[in-house]
């Protein structure tokens, strides 16, 4: 019976240090998304869907 308290303290810190790499990933996936927006040029690479009709 006395390890129980230790068993949850060590799932709470678990979870604990989940939730702080979660929002540390988030944030940085959040700057790199804000930076790649302004590098981005104005034009598209991307071919307009009705290409079939340009040949």
């Amino acid at each position: 019976m006395g390890n129980k308290p230790d068993i949850i303290r060590t799932i709470v810190f678990i979870f604990a240090v989940g939730l702080v790499i979660t929002g540390v990933t988030t944030t940085i996936q959040a700057s790199e998304d804000k930076r790649s927006a302004r590098d981005v040029p104005v034009t598209s690479f991307v071919p307009s869907a009705d290409y079939r009709l340009n040949r």
